[in-house]
């Protein structure tokens, strides 16, 4: 169990980054949603230890992760956002090494654990070719092979699918799926779908605060009968914004699909099934109008 208590950030510019963040995430894949800039990458620096918080505790099991920084090390994988420079060695090499850096020092257990994960990763066959040349999702999957080195009990994944084309986004997230059963996973992303697919538990952040936590399923369930959709010519758009709580909008063959908030059917209005796309954007329209009502 990863529990985070008052975590707060300030960056020297003034910055609050993380307000008040309070956070049990359990074994099994957690998903931490929200929009860019909502905070997500100071919370995963922040977990993995290449910051401190401005104030707040982090625990892990027994681990008290602010005090005794290197025991959580120990026993984490990170793929950070940015991935960095890679270097023109192949793969294997590359691999190699990092178990190296991370105390894996028998040449015997350091070779069964490389070809573990290159085979773990479907990374095998390219295990001679440079990290350079691979593409943005083998670069992906090599990031979770470096992750996984030393079978770490908490692993952050930090908008590990963004750029990557469907097929690869569905191979990196099954990839995901096969390791999260047993440790701590947090998949930390912009992408409604991602976590709608993965995750048992979900939050979402937004100004540095928890807006929403629960079960995917249960978060859908409290909206059925509050979604209505309407499809409008994109000229009245600005009149539906103005006439009802617009959670979201899409263009379609021409005209705007709109989805709307409300305990009551609006006129012209049919119902629909909410999805965790609308639970998501209902739960940032309502951050966004917060700020409005208390000016």
């Amino acid at each position: 169990m990863l529990e985070l208590t008052g975590v707060s950030h300030v960056y020297p510019n003034g910055t609050h980054a993380l307000d008040n963040v309070n956070l049990s995430i359990p074994r099994g894949m957690f998903g931490l949603l929200g929009p860019n800039g909502a905070g997500k990458s100071t919370l995963m620096r922040t977990v993995a230890t290449l910051q401190a918080p401005t104030q707040g505790s982090i625990r892990f099991g027994d681990i008290d992760v602010l005090a005794e920084p290197d025991a959580l090390r120990r026993t984490l994988g990170y793929l950070p956002q940015d991935f960095g420079v890679y270097p023109r060695v192949s793969a294997y090499q590359m691999l190699d090494h990092m178990a190296v850096l991370k105390g894996v020092t028998g040449a015997g257990e350091r070779k069964t654990m490389v070809e573990h994960l290159l085979n773990q990763t479907n990374l095998w066959n390219v295990r001679g070719k440079a990290i350079a040349g691979f593409s943005g999702g083998m670069r992906q999957r090599f990031g979770i092979a470096q992750a996984l080195i030393g079978e770490p009990e908490l692993i952050i994944v930090d908008e590990p699918t963004a750029g990557l084309d469907p097929e690869e986004r569905n191979r990196f997230l099954n990839l995901l799926a096969g390791i999260g059963e047993n440790v701590v996973v947090i998949l930390s992303t912009h992408i409604v779908d991602d976590v709608a697919d993965l995750c048992p538990r979900m939050a979402v952040l937004a100004g540095g605060k928890v807006r929403l936590e629960g079960a995917p399923r249960e978060l859908i369930r409290q909206t059925q009968g509050r979604v209505w959709q309407k499809t409008v010519p994109h000229t009245q758009l600005a009149d539906m914004q103005a006439g009802h709580e617009v959670i979201s909008h899409r263009f379609f063959a021409g005209e705007i699909v709109v989805h709307v908030l409300a305990d009551s059917q609006p006129e012209g209005f049919a119902p629909v099934a909410g999805g965790l796309e609308d639970v998501y954007f209902a739960t940032l329209a309502e951050t966004r109008r917060a700020p409005a009502q208390a000016a």
